[in-house]
């Protein structure tokens, strides 16, 4: 069983700028149904196609139709309702299934409107991940065996990264409603399924990596530093205010950035124990709306007493860091027929900040759906109760998140909050409960759950 770690960063809260958020990557094994083996998944990468595409889907009728699954063909086709857009816009994406690979498993008709299908969208290129979208519950009658009729499926999804963002089709599902709450599954026989649909992203103009240099690294006590920034607000408000460690000094000036989020400004510094120069969106500094700080020291030019000697100390900034225990959990088998709750407990993660500045943090969790012989559980079956302990001496204090479902979506696991001073170490774990529906086909399920920490 294996897991592959991915990271981005965060600029830390007090020193220069080091990337963007860390991101770990910790694998959830399935329910283990039978007492089966679980085996770590990936999602594989996608190819640049465009439009209706064809792809082999594995259908698994519901067993009391007492047949075998159904190896076909689907055709698919994803559209969006914008293909050109900007870095933290929504978009709306719409997955129309023109030719199911199943049909009526049973010699039973089907009435109109019985039909709920929902599915799966997978993101790949610059923003990668899945999708949920579901359709609405309507469908012309079905005769028995024949084959079922097209329907549309949709969601929505925030473009969090500039480039070309590919959309393929995935899994889905068709539950009817009549006389028996029924499901039939259609996996992708061969993922990723060809790319349908790619929208290019940019970046909001204004918005980027929030920036702050200096023209020089010292000075005087009441000399003017100039400060230049950059990736601000086009016209919004900014301060500039020195920094004594982590506390924020009396030297500060307000003022608007230009139409293109960028400013210069000249500052003047008179507190001795500055540390650092900082530059903020909105009414105090945080990670979100601010950069820097920018190191910065004040020249203390002043006489020593006669026989006398000064000493000086410097306090280096850490990384806000994380690490895991291990990179797999094996839930509890249920028994088929059952169903039931498989449980088990999340990898213990150690949380470290030692960047010595105001920003708190935050460690969530998103999981796919579970995959296995019977198609798939769905991600949002499994639930998890966080718990966090903060060890002794720390600044800032851990705060577990709420106990519920973990889903494609995300949830937090647990944060810690902005403060005058933030930093410590901390323990963080979950109570794990995968729901698996009764009659669930025996095997092995397996979902991988990712960890954020930001």
């Amino acid at each position: 069983m294996s897991l592959a770690t991915r990271t981005a960063g965060r600029r830390p809260a007090n020193g220069p700028a080091t990337g963007r958020p860390r991101r770990w990557a910790a694998a959830v094994a399935g329910a283990a149904l039978l007492a089966s083996a679980v085996v770590l998944t990936a999602p594989a990468g996608a190819t640049t196609a465009a439009g209706p595409v064809d792809f082999a889907t594995r259908c698994v009728p519901p067993p009391i139709a007492g047949i075998p699954p159904i190896n076909g063909t689907t055709t698919a086709e994803i559209t969006v309702d914008n293909a050109a857009p900007q870095v933290g816009d929504v978009v709306t994406v719409t997955y129309r299934v023109a030719k199911p690979a199943a049909s009526n498993p049973v010699d039973l008709a089907l009435p109109a409107d019985i039909m709920t299908p929902t599915g799966k969208v997978t993101l790949g290129g610059a923003q990668s991940g899945g999708l949920a979208v579901t359709g609405p519950k309507k469908n012309p009658p079905v005769p028995g065996k024949g084959e079922f009729p097209p329907f549309s499926m949709s969601g929505t999804f925030t473009v969090a990264a500039a480039g070309s963002i590919t959309l393929s089709p995935g899994d889905y599902n068709i539950h009817t409603s009549y006389i028996m709450e029924l499901d039939t599954p259609c996996t992708v026989s061969a993922p990723p399924a060809p790319v349908s649909r790619t929208i290019v992203a940019t970046e909001r103009p204004g918005t980027g990596e929030r920036a702050v240099s200096l023209a020089t690294a010292s000075g005087k006590p009441g000399e003017r530093v100039t400060v230049t920034g950059s990736g601000f607000t086009p016209l919004a408000d900014i301060t500039v205010a020195g920094r004594a460690g982590a506390a924020e000094t009396a030297d500060k000036l307000t003022f608007k950035a230009d139409s293109a989020g960028a400013f210069t400004a000249r500052l003047r510094v008179n507190d001795k124990a500055t540390t650092g120069i900082v530059a903020y969106e909105g009414p105090s500094w945080t990670a979100d709306k601010g950069a820097g700080p920018a190191a910065y020291t004040v020249v203390d030019d002043t006489p020593l007493p006669r026989n006398s000697q000064k000493l000086t100390a410097s306090v280096t900034a850490g990384t806000l860091s994380m690490t895991q225990a291990g990179d797999a959990v094996q839930l509890s088998a249920v028994d088929f027929g059952t169903g039931g709750a498989a449980a088990g407990d999340l990898q213990k993660v150690t949380v470290k900040d030692f960047r010595g500045g105001p920003a708190g943090w935050s460690l969530t969790g998103k999981v796919t759906d579970f995959t296995g012989p019977g198609g798939r559980i769905d991600a949002g079956a499994l639930s998890w109760t966080p718990a966090c302990t903060t060890k002794a001496g720390s600044p800032s204090t851990c705060v577990p998140g709420s106990a519920g479902a973990v889903g494609t979506g995300g949830a937090t696991l647990a944060s810690a909050p902005d403060g005058a001073v933030t930093g410590g170490e901390f323990t963080v774990d979950a109570k794990l409960s995968l729901n698996v529906p009764a009659f669930t086909t025996p095997g092995s399920y397996a979902g991988v759950l990712t960890l954020t920490l930001t």
